[in-house]
């Protein structure tokens, strides 16, 4: 590649750059609180995300065609069952064009996370998901305590202190059993 390419790529990547760190249109800023919006339904029926108020939440934006996304889902499957120090819901929201193709996925997977589609980027914005995945932990006020950026392995004891630190700081340590059954559904990271 000519040297004169390779100082144009950089000029381009150099300026760009800022921009990686920029918010979305609309986002909630971590600390403050997610407007309560119909969360249309993928894997089951639409819910209204004041529903989930009353216990902290995570929330995973992610898409079938990315990566990341996929490679991080068993994970969260597995996080869903385990039983954790801190009670919470889990929910994911696709950011997918086609729900048909979010509904594939789910099925090759057998996933039983309750999972919602995100066809006008609604959430997607007010979470801040420039990059997927994308997890947000909510406290049970609906208050951003922390996202996350990139694929994590959720059931590692590495990512459930962390877990356990955000929501026991948000709520106060409390006993728990599994993430709720409401919140479960019945059937690296990517550029947005």
């Amino acid at each position: 590649m000519p040297v004169s390419s390779l100082r144009v790529i950089l000029a381009v990547a150099l300026a760009l750059l800022p921009l990686a760190g920029r918010a979305t249109p609309g986002e909630v800023p971590v600390g403050g609180v997610l407007p309560d919006v119909t969360l249309q339904g993928l894997n089951g029926p639409a819910r209204r995300l004041a529903e989930y108020r009353g216990r902290p939440l995570l929330i995973n934006v992610w898409a079938s065609w990315c990566g990341p996304c996929v490679e991080e889902m068993a994970s969260l499957e597995r996080l869903a069952w385990t039983d954790n120090r801190i009670a919470f819901s889990l929910i994911g929201i696709s950011t997918d064009d086609y729900p048909e193709k979010a509904l594939a996925f789910l099925n090759r997977s057998n996933a039983t996370i309750r999972q919602f589609i995100d066809h006008d980027q609604q959430m997607e914005n007010l979470l801040g998901g420039s990059t997927i995945p994308l997890t947000v932990l909510v406290d049970a006020n609906g208050r951003v305590l922390e996202r996350i950026y990139g694929s994590r392995d959720w059931d590692s004891p590495e990512a459930i202190r962390l877990i356990s630190r955000a929501f026991g700081a948000a709520a106060g340590a409390k006993p728990s059993a599994r993430a709720s059954e409401a919140s479960r559904g019945t059937s690296g990271s990517a550029p947005r």
